[in-house]
This record gives structure tokens, sequence and C-alpha cells, in this order.
């Protein structure tokens, strides 16, 4: 029988990043360095998750798909395609960009990566707004006019969010996460983003970061107006369900248990609050912020350590 799978994270210094992922997730940073992402599982030319432990320890990613896709993915998976989920903490100690990933048809014209993706809010600091979405009624000119002037913000969607709360950000939405908000990010394997507007800020290196805005306005859907996001999901709740995945929300204890059986797909757990106990394996007990690939040819049973809340990724393979 198979193992979960567990990666050891990737931190990604971000201009609006801080040390969140110490306070909320128990997570040793590296020092002096100001991140804002925690890339839990990724398969890029430019970034490769490393198995941490188990059967296949020391692996990265591509190179566990190359030798084990039948085990890990199934029989029919094509072992030369990158894992397609992308999986990420943000602390977002300051607001982020204006920006927008391309649509299918715009990607392949201006050769970027479409990147549909989900926010589920594990944390948020009282008031921590989300940019969703244009306000009612906003035109393409009336947005053109304003990025002249420096007034975007009025004419974007915002929506004040609590832990719990779950938005779903399709390709061509325009978005923006403010300053206050602890998310986990799951999303198609793309790293395209187009920054629209970006407050004036400088970067890392103290030079103003680039924007993209002929891209942007290829890609922004401007009939897109006031999306809401799901509000204190539950247990059993669908959170999101496209194309590229789905994200379900369950919850587990000690007589309440879930059942994985060696029948059918990969699946994608992440820990959001509690701990969990998978019986039988090696490693039994994986905590708030883990994030576990349960192969395909396993067998897995997951209980809480009194009660926990996972988000079960699939149907992407």
């Amino acid at each position: 029988m198979s193992s979960p799978i567990y990666f050891k994270p990737l931190y990604m210094e971000r201009v609006w990043g801080g040390r969140g992922l110490e306070d909320k997730l128990g997570r040793p940073l590296p020092a002096d360095k100001v991140i804002g992402e925690s890339w839990e599982v990724v398969d890029r030319p430019e970034a490769q998750s490393v198995v941490a432990t188990g059967e296949f320890e020391g692996q990265t990613i591509r190179e566990l798909l190359e030798s084990s896709s039948g085990t890990v993915m199934g029989p029919t998976y094509d072992s030369s395609k990158p894992f397609p989920i992308l999986v990420k903490w943000l602390d977002c100690q300051e607001k982020l960009s204006l920006q927008v990933h391309p649509p299918y048809k715009v990607a392949e014209k201006i050769g970027g990566e479409p990147k549909t993706e989900n926010w589920y809010i594990a944390d948020v600091d009282e008031g921590a707004e989300l940019m969703v979405g244009l306000k009612d009624g906003v035109t393409r000119e009336a947005f053109e006019e304003a990025l002249k002037n420096n007034a975007l913000e009025p004419l974007v969607n915002k929506a004040t969010v609590s832990p719990g709360d779950s938005i779903f950000v399709w390709s061509g939405r325009i978005h923006a996460i403010g300053g206050g908000n602890f998310i986990l990010e799951i999303q198609q394997n793309s790293d395209t983003t187009y920054r629209v507007y970006d407050w004036g800020r400088v970067g890392l290196d103290g030079k103003p970061r680039d924007l993209h805005v002929d891209e942007s306005m290829k890609s922004i859907a401007f009939d897109d107006y006031e999306p809401e996001p799901i509000r204190d999901t539950q247990a059993g709740d669908t959170i999101a369900d496209c194309n590229e995945f789905r994200i379900r929300k369950e919850n587990v204890g000690a007589d309440k248990t879930l059942s994985f059986p060696d029948t059918s797909q990969p699946v994608l757990l992440n820990v959001v609050s509690g701990e969990i106990d998978i019986q039988g394996q090696d490693r039994t007990r994986f905590k708030k912020g883990d994030t576990l690939l349960l192969p395909y040819t396993g067998d897995f049973v997951v209980t809480g350590v009194g009660d926990a809340d996972l988000l079960i990724t699939d149907h992407f393979a």
C-alpha cells in the first residue's frame, strides 16, 4: 500500500509578505526574509517540490512522476505532463497588485498560461478585504480613464471576509488580495500574472515593479460584476468545481472518518484546522498547514485528532 506523499515547502520572498507562516503554522522561516508565499506542491521548470519523507524521499516531483506516474497518478497519466495543480499558502501583510490571469484563448495569443484559482480564507485581520471583479456597470472605457488617472481602486468590487470564506477566481477575473489575509490558494499549474496597477509601490530591489497593461487589458473580463465569496463554508460544501479541479470541505474527528479507497484517482488533502491521523502509515500525524498527496494506488482512512477541517482537491488528473 502506498503512503501519503508530503513535500518540503518552498518559501518565496514577496514585497507584500511577512512572517505570518511562523505565527500561524509554526513554520521555521529563513532569517531576515519577507516571506509572502509557501509553495506546498509545484512542478515547474523554475520550482520543484521535493518529497520530504517515505519511500520517495528526496525525489523531486518531476522525478516522482517520471518514475512512478502509474502509482501516483494512475495508469492513464502521461508522465511527461507536469503535475496539474499548484498549492500555496499566502501571507498578505500588504495588498497585492491589481492583476489578472489570461483566459485560455487570450493566453494562446500572447504567450502566457491560463490560471484559474481558488482562495480559502484561513485567517484574517479585522476589516481585511478582497478585491475581486468590477463594480456593477464599470465599462472598459471608464477603466482605461481611471487607469490613466491612478484612480482604479473605486472601480473594483470589494468584499470583507472571515475565516472559512472562499472565493473562486477564474482566468480573466481582475483581483487583488488586501493586506491582513492569510489564504490557502489552490490553482491550476501556471505562473502567469499580469499586473495592471501596483499602487505606486516599489519591489524588494527598491525599483517599481513591472506592469503589464496591454496584456491585462486583453485579459480582463469587463462583464464580471461584483462576485461574492462563499461565506462560512461547512463540511460537505463543494467550494469550487471547474474543468481544472474540484475542491470540497470536510470535517473529521475521532468518530468521523474519511476513506479514500484504491479505486479512482489521486487526491490532495489540505489540513486547514486541527490535526489528522492517517491509519496504518509510517508518519500518521499531520497538522494545520500540511498538504498531502494521496496516490492513486493508496487506500487511506483519515481521522481527526479532535476535530479537524480538510480541503479535498480532486478531478485534476
